[in-house]
């Protein structure tokens, strides 16, 4: 009698596993983030608090605290954390509109990147192979369109940065597309919230001027919070519109294709 033969172990197991093992560590570390409250620290309020030994540091050893920015960007956009806009002001403020604007911009890029490939990995392609002929007719639209719509969004940041990420993964997006849109629509949003953030000296002025006539007046709390809206300068704003403007470039762009492919046909 034969031996029987053994049966092939089966790879599915260990494959799924490490294809959805990146997606659990993210979200573990996203609520770790926010069960210690670690978010409330990436905000306004905080960095005016220690604004001015966050400047010392930056004086002392500028290119380590450069270094440390881009990683904190890095990591907050890869968790998918709303604090893009906030960061890239601070770069510009830190470091210079110009400096502070390119850094921001790769780092947005790189963690956008990360959680697109973990997002597309994990979810995104078991997601469209399970989906109907409908979702993946789509999902086939959106990449034949992808880079030019993905720039767009990218240029006129109506739709939440984390969750153009997602969108792109799970509509099968390649990988270089994604990024080559990513940095080009993140180069002029960066230097527009970084040439705000330059400016950034006046609005922590009137915010401590503020408090300090609250003080004056004998008030025993004087934790007025900082309004994230006095960054809106005419300068920011002339810089949005400018944004607006060259979000249609890719409308356009797209427009123009569609009608050439009709009239070769």
């Amino acid at each position: 009698m034969a031996d029987a033969q053994p049966k092939p172990h089966s790879s599915k197991g260990p494959s799924r596993l490490w294809r959805t093992l990146p997606l659990v560590l993210l979200v573990l570390a996203v609520g770790a983030v926010f069960a210690t409250g670690l978010h409330r620290s990436l905000s306004f309020e905080t960095f005016i608090r220690y604004q001015a030994w966050i400047r010392d540091l930056v004086a002392a050893r500028p290119w380590t605290m450069l270094g440390a920015f881009c990683l904190i960007y890095v990591v907050a956009v890869t968790l998918s954390l709303p604090v893009s806009a906030f960061l890239t002001t601070i770069g510009g403020y830190l470091f210079g509109w110009a400096l502070g604007g390119v850094v921001a911009s790769m780092a947005a890029t790189l963690g956008a990147t990360n959680i697109f490939l973990i997002a597309r990995t994990s979810v995104g392609r078991p997601l469209l192979k399970k989906a109907g002929s409908r979702i993946q007719g789509l999902a086939a639209g959106f990449r034949r369109q992808a880079f030019l719509y993905l720039l767009s969004l990218r240029l006129m940041p109506v739709v939440p940065f984390w969750l153009t990420n997602l969108s792109a993964a799970f509509f099968g997006m390649r990988v270089r597309p994604f990024v080559l849109a990513t940095q080009l629509g993140m180069l002029p949003v960066s230097f527009a919230f970084a040439f705000a953030g330059s400016g950034l000296d006046e609005v922590i002025s009137r915010h401590e001027q503020r408090r300090a006539d609250c003080l004056a007046a004998g008030q025993s709390e004087c934790t007025a919070g900082f309004d994230a809206g006095s960054l809106l300068t005419p300068e920011l704003m002339i810089a949005l519109a400018i944004l607006g403007i060259l979000a249609l470039v890719p409308v356009v762009l797209r427009h123009w294709r569609r009608q050439a492919v009709d009239e070769g046909q």
